[in-house]
């Protein structure tokens, strides 16, 4: 079953705590999904980004961080160890950096595809065009997170950005055929309730076929590095109503849960989820890739991150896909 619920209904849901929704999320996701669980090989090319948003620590004006891009080989090398691994979806993840050009991205997304592999671009905001050029390439899938649709908050934590924009953005991926992603973070600095109901809404409005919800940790080199506030439940329950409201969609048990709680992805898998990202950069490249900050496992080999996950993941009765794992598999 599914749910229909409107604004008010999400509302009080998020207000309350209730057990009852995680149990009701985890059921609808073993009905529509199965028990299948999803693995996606991050690859996180690049901390080089042009944006100056108020929460991220790879932001522009952030001079502490050291600033890196992998090569097309160090990419493709990522993407062999993730294949060996029976990984079956590789995820580009980047900061946005004009350096990688539209013709060095078709390069690059044409060589990963030599592999049996779908691809996830997550390297946000681009013209049509570009997107239209990507997925001539091969390119299947996009991952855009809108993060906030309320539009005076998205006007204050993005400098320089238009929620416009980014919405038209993800209407053209839909347009050209994507598989689209999207997501919010929940628990921003003035942030409400209210709004996160309408960034649920939506996705479902969208018609998303992946959501992401992470909850917001502040990052000390930012503008919003003094705010604190456990944000792992607000988070859980987000997620949880996503998975009731659109219940095939695909949704990953974030890496950042899990920075708040030992077995955090476990934990989201078991409301609603049902992929992990096992992150298949190098080594010496992760701590760079500081968005916020207690990132996991950053010193684990790839092979490690992968191995490790499927211990868990079988822990709780779950199994691993060997598929590609679109939203439109039959489970």
């Amino acid at each position: 079953m599914s749910y229909n619920f409107n604004k008010q209904d999400i509302i009080d849901i998020l207000n309350n705590s209730s057990e009852k929704l995680f149990q009701s999320a985890d059921k609808v996701r073993h009905e529509f999904k199965g028990d299948k669980v999803y693995l996606r090989g991050l690859i996180e090319f690049t901390n080089i980004c042009r944006c100056n948003c108020f929460y991220c620590g790879l932001r522009r004006d952030n001079s502490k961080v050291e600033r890196y891009r992998l090569s097309e080989k160090q990419i493709l090398e990522c993407t062999k160890i993730a294949y060996k691994s029976g990984i079956r979806t590789i995820v580009l993840q980047g900061g946005e950096d004009s350096f990688f050009s539209a013709d060095k991205l078709v390069s690059i997304i044409k060589k990963i595809k030599s592999y049996d592999v779908a691809l996830t671009l997550s390297i946000g905001e681009r013209t049509h065009e570009e997107y239209k050029i990507f997925k001539a390439a091969g390119a299947d899938r996009y991952l855009l997170r809108i993060e906030t649709t309320d539009k005076n908050l998205y006007k204050e934590l993005h400098p320089d950005m238009s929620l416009e924009n980014r919405i038209n953005c993800l209407y053209n991926l839909k347009s050209l055929g994507y598989e689209v992603g999207t997501g919010c973070i929940a628990g921003l600095p003035n942030q409400t309730i209210e709004s996160l109901a309408d960034d649920i809404l939506f996705f479902k409005e969208l018609d998303a076929d992946m959501a992401g919800i992470g909850p917001f940790i502040p990052h000390p080199n930012t503008p919003l590095g003094n705010f604190k506030r456990d944000n792992f439940e607000l988070a859980l329950k987000v997620m949880a109503l996503t998975r009731l409201i659109m219940p095939d969609i695909n949704i990953p048990a974030t890496s950042a849960m899990e920075s708040l709680r030992p077995n955090g992805r476990i934990i989201a898998l078991q409301s609603g989820a049902n992929v992990i990202m096992p992150n298949m950069t190098e080594v010496s490249y992760r701590k760079k890739y500081e968005i916020y900050p207690g990132k996991i496992c950053i010193n684990d080999s790839p092979l490690k991150c992968a191995g490790c996950i499927k211990n868990k993941i079988e822990s709780i009765g779950r199994k691993i896909s060997e598929t590609k794992g679109s939203r439109f598999e039959h489970k």
